[in-house]
């Protein structure tokens, strides 16, 4: 297989591109920098369809994982400047449709092609605390596009899929999370095999478990 993922060059990204080269699978990551390999920054359309441009094969499965948390300590008096929310929604949600979009020939030219999308059970109606407001709202428009690209892409064969990957210890997730990356690297990448047209829209846990709305 085929695999792109956005923001692979750290956390749950580098961990999924490990496991899939691992197991003998072409990848493709990309970051900001093009350290990985490919420059991407999802909230730039220009770099989005550059990045594009540089894919002749298809791909097979395409994760979105890439995708930015500002406002983790943000106060409801005074915070949650405009631009945060700008710079938020660019990145979390109309990244995930640019690249997309923009894949669209690759997924097209594989044989029955995958779309992952890294959302959170933050964006979940049932997780709401009354903090983090932006990344929330992002997370939710993010699981809501994807249950719309579902939608769209099953009568082309492509399935897509949400997941929350856990509560994992990176640089986004901190020290004090739950899991560690490999295990949701494992429990992420078993639920991206059993995804097809018949599971099309779900919105999953790393474990498995459906994640309510």
């Amino acid at each position: 297989m085929h695999i792109l993922i956005t923001g692979g060059n750290r956390g749950i990204g580098l961990g999924l591109a490990a496991h899939y080269r691992a197991a003998g699978h072409a990848v493709t990551a990309t970051s900001r920098d093009g350290a990985t390999g490919v420059a991407l920054d999802v909230a730039d359309a220009g770099s989005v369809r550059a990045m594009a441009g540089q894919i002749a094969e298809p791909v097979d499965l395409l994760v979105c994982n890439a995708g930015v948390f500002h406002d983790r300590d943000e106060a409801l008096a005074g915070g949650y400047g405009a631009d945060m929310w700008a710079e938020t929604f660019a990145a979390n949600v109309t990244g995930v449709f640019l690249c997309v979009q923009a894949l669209l020939p690759n997924l097209r030219a594989a044989d029955g092609a995958k779309v992952a999308i890294i959302s959170s059970q933050m964006g979940s109606s049932t997780k709401a605390p009354g903090n983090a407001l932006i990344y929330r709202a992002s997370k939710a428009a993010a699981l809501n596009l994807g249950i719309n690209l579902s939608a769209a892409l099953r009568p082309e064969g492509i399935a897509v899929g949400i997941y929350h990957p856990g509560w994992v210890r990176t640089d986004m997730g901190g020290d004090a999370a739950a899991i560690a990356v490999a295990e949701s690297v494992a429990g992420l990448s078993a639920r991206f095999a059993a995804l097809d047209l018949a599971t099309t829209g779900c919105f999953e846990n790393w474990d498995g478990r459906p994640h309510a709305i």
